[in-house]
């Protein structure tokens, strides 16, 4: 998301999929930036691109290419052939796509568009990622079961969003009920504590134990799913959002549960905090995992996945229609943890989690102890962003050292590749780039390790980045030059004012880890015609995963699975398909749906 307080970066790819061979994903952006009398907000871009598997390239190349027909073939109105039947032969003729639909076409679309994912799509007013047409199977970031919802964006709270989006742009009741029942369905799944996990399971506590004993522990990459710490996570973005949808059905004023629940989320975030201002990833920290030998770091002070920033960005909302006094107070704290938490000169930049000594730490088996490039980028970022709301210099003293400090570790013009000039790992000390590599095939006979050497990395979490790191000095430049009362004309704090939350909160699709998003430039029109008549919008299916088979070996199949987004068939992480399916996408739907009340918007 993007926004007023954390501009959107060139590439600040915080996650794990920003190789050298990507596909852009997307997620809802819900960045807090006043202009012109309103909050718009937004998220950073770029934050997860994919990495295409190392192997098979010919038969990727040819999968992407055959999805991209499909997709046009599907906005043509052409018969589809996996999954369509004869549906799209059924469907009724649309008008041109070059030209615009009218108000009443586009409300028509959406209405059916809506319908068919409420009526058929939904789990107790939840979803998932995505959907295989006979729901046989169905994922999150993994593969989910019928009884689950996942609160990971794009997902339940993320369709919530849309909903009041549409809502607001048509005023049919029907949108309100759809983002009353996902907030309901996200309630149910409220911990004990507040907060929320990446997911809900309405089958259960023994269900979910069974979940995470088999698809989640064998899912090699993705360690933050092979163990249960049964507790919340600010991880990913899944409880931001569904504070910042629960703050939305409390000011709709309609149920008075909703404004309860927005001072219950707040009361979390406040005790969450920790008294030097940061936050964990997870909280309470409780049932510790230690894997390889690393220490449990959901504790420690996190600015991986946004956060510290996700949390600031709810209290300012909450600020705004709440007005609670404990409000400014830990936003203030919240901004010194970045000041506290920079490193000296002259490695001055940022972990991605710091102990709460305020070092740098590791944190998965492929997340060294190091400075990190890319969330020194995005803390520059951010501390310029609260200069602008609070007019205080000190928050950029240190940024000119943050930014020599990454000149210095520049690659080498001959060794940049597609715009990656920044190492993402730096060891501390030496200055020198670290590089992780893997072993193996699966969890029980694979790992990781770091060395310095650049050559067969891992694919799914990116060893270079992008950084427009004369844009940084162009940026502070200027708000060096700004005096505070300038600088501070939009500030929410300095404002001191309760008032109305934005009512779009859609209006740009930002990234995420769903690899199945590609409505980017596609007209109203398109969309209208591309609907079929069972009322989605065919997508290919990127993503998939393997079945749970069991455990895997201990000795590795032959292969090598150094640079694979998935290892051999016992692990359950997600892949590129070789030979994509067509399916349901909530992704795109959102997506979809974002693009056409912009156009109901213009066309009313």
């Amino acid at each position: 998301m993007r926004g007023f307080f954390f501009p959107e970066p060139e590439c600040a790819c915080t996650e794990s999929e920003c190789p050298e061979t990507t596909l852009a994903t997307k997620k809802p952006a819900l960045d807090v930036s006043i202009q012109a009398g309103k909050i718009a907000l937004g998220k950073h871009a770029a934050r997860n691109t994919i990495a295409m598997p190392a192997r098979s390239p010919l038969r990727l190349v040819v999968a992407i290419v055959v999805s991209i027909v499909v997709s046009i073939l599907a906005l043509a109105g052409t018969p589809l052939l996996a999954f369509s039947h004869d549906a799209s032969a059924k469907e009724a003729k649309t008008p041109d796509a070059s030209l615009a639909p009218d108000a009443d076409t586009i409300r028509a679309t959406m209405k059916r568009a809506t319908e068919f994912m409420v009526d058929k799509v939904s789990t107790q007013g939840g979803y998932v990622w995505s959907y295989l047409p006979d729901f046989s199977r169905r994922w999150g970031e993994l593969e989910a079961t019928p009884s689950m919802i996942w609160v990971q964006p794009p997902g339940t709270a993320t369709m919530g969003h849309l909903f009041l989006d549409a809502w607001h742009a048509t005023g049919d009741d029907t949108y309100y009920r759809a983002a009353a029942a996902a907030t309901d369905a996200l309630l149910r799944g409220e911990k004990p504590n507040g907060g929320w996990n990446y997911f809900i399971d309405f089958d259960g506590p023994e269900s979910t134990i069974e979940w995470y004993a088999t698809i989640g522990k064998n899912a090699w990459r993705m360690e933050e799913f092979q163990h249960d710490w049964d507790n919340a996570t600010f991880d990913d973005d899944g409880t931001g959002e569904t504070m910042q949808l629960i703050l939305r059905m409390a000011e709709a004023g309609r149920d008075p549960r909703y404004l309860d629940a927005a001072r219950r989320n707040l009361d979390f975030v406040l005790a969450s905090q920790y008294g030097n201002g940061g936050w964990p990833q997870r909280w309470p920290v409780q049932k510790p995992y230690v894997h390889h030998g690393h220490q449990d770091y959901t504790g420690y002070l996190t600015f991986n996945d946004d956060v510290a920033r996700k949390n600031i960005e709810f209290l300012l909302l909450a600020y705004k229609l709440l007005g609670d006094g404990r409000i400014p107070g830990s936003i203030a704290r919240a901004m010194d943890i970045y000041v506290k938490t920079q490193q000296p000169a002259p490695q001055a930049g940022w972990g991605l989690q710091h102990t709460l000594d305020l070092k740098p730490a590791a944190a998965r088996t492929y997340e060294p102890e190091a400075l990190v490039t890319h969330t020194t980028a995005d803390n520059v970022r951010a501390l310029m962003a609260f200069y602008r709301e609070t007019g205080d210099r000190r928050f950029l003293a240190r940024i000119p050292e943050a930014l020599d400090w990454l000149q210095s570790v520049r690659l080498p013009d001959d060794k940049i590749e597609h715009g990656r000039a920044f190492p993402t790992y730096i060891e501390i000390g030496s200055n020198r780039p670290l590089y992780v590599h893997r072993r193996g095939s699966n969890v029980v006979n694979g790992e990781y390790y770091v060395d310095r050497d650049p050559t067969h990395v891992i694919g799914h979490y990116g060893q270079t980045r992008a950084i427009d790191l004369q844009g940084l000095r162009d940026e502070y430049a200027k708000l060096a030059a700004m005096d505070p009362a300038q600088a501070t004309r939009d500030s929410i704090l300095k404002a001191g004012k309760r008032g109305p939350l934005p009512p779009y909160f859609m209006q740009k699709i930002g990234e995420v880890s769903d690899l199945n998003l590609a409505a980017a430039g596609k007209t109203a029109a398109q969309l209208v015609q591309g609907l079929n008549a069972e009322g989605y919008w065919p997508t290919p299916l990127l993503a998939t995963s393997h079945p749970y088979r069991g455990d895997g070996p201990a000795v590795p199949p032959t292969g090598d699975f150094g640079t694979t987004r998935a290892g051999d068939d016992s692990d359950t992480s997600p892949y590129l398909a070789d030979e994509p399916v067509i399916g349901i996408s909530t992704g795109t739907y959102i997506e979809n749906m974002a693009r056409l009340i912009e156009a109901l918007r213009t066309a009313q």
